[in-house]
């Protein structure tokens, strides 16, 4: 009788650590899936050319959340794109596409030095900020990027469209077999359209 009652016991105390590790489970994934609520947009974008290149300057608004805080705490990378690309206008047909883009970053959270990181993912380049105000306000400004060369266009009009995204990256390990059905957690801007001046 006593070791039916001790065999009881340890199964309703695994029942009940069962059951507190899933529902801080599903509140950590929930506050992750509403981390992205908020402003995300392309407030300005322009272009320049110089020495027959053109560069572009865009100015992008990032969401920032206390979820978002914490996910990179946790170690979850997050990745920032700038999808840029230009369209030769056609007036009987659809538009022809001549560049299509994509300037991709990511942001980290260095727990040893208490830093937040970007990095570009195609140069390599890294940068480090004391908060994440500062990373996000990084990211958000992209300066001289280019996009572009004089003999890609043939005459005619052409658009330029840009449109920022932000998705969770990597996971760390010990997170990466509990979230396996978070996949799609990402958010995009509308495009921010205008006319290439040529």
């Amino acid at each position: 009788m006593l070791r039916a009652d001790l065999t009881k016991d340890r199964l309703s105390r695994g029942s009940l650590l069962a059951a507190v590790c899933v529902i801080a489970l599903i509140a950590w994934s929930l506050s992750v899936a509403d981390a992205l609520d908020g402003v995300l947009e392309v407030r300005a974008a322009y272009v320049n050319i110089e020495r027959g290149v053109f560069l572009l300057h865009a100015r992008v608004e990032y969401p920032v959340s206390e979820a978002i805080r914490s996910a990179l705490k946790d170690g979850v990378t997050l990745t920032f794109d700038l999808d840029a690309r230009v369209d030769r206008e056609r007036r009987f047909w659809f538009n022809a596409n001549i560049v299509d883009l994509t300037l991709r970053r990511e942001l980290t959270y260095h727990a040893v030095s208490d830093r937040y990181v970007v990095r570009d993912t195609r140069s390599r380049d890294q940068q480090s900020f004391s908060t994440i105000d500062e990373a996000l306000d990084y990211l958000g400004k992209v300066d001289a990027w280019p996009i572009l060369v004089e003999p890609q266009l043939n005459g005619g009009s052409y658009t330029i469209s840009v449109r920022a995204g932000m998705c969770r990256g990597h996971l760390p390990a010990s997170l990466r077999a509990i979230l396996f059905w978070t996949d799609d957690w990402a958010r995009v801007s509308e495009w921010y359209t205008w006319s290439l001046p040529v």
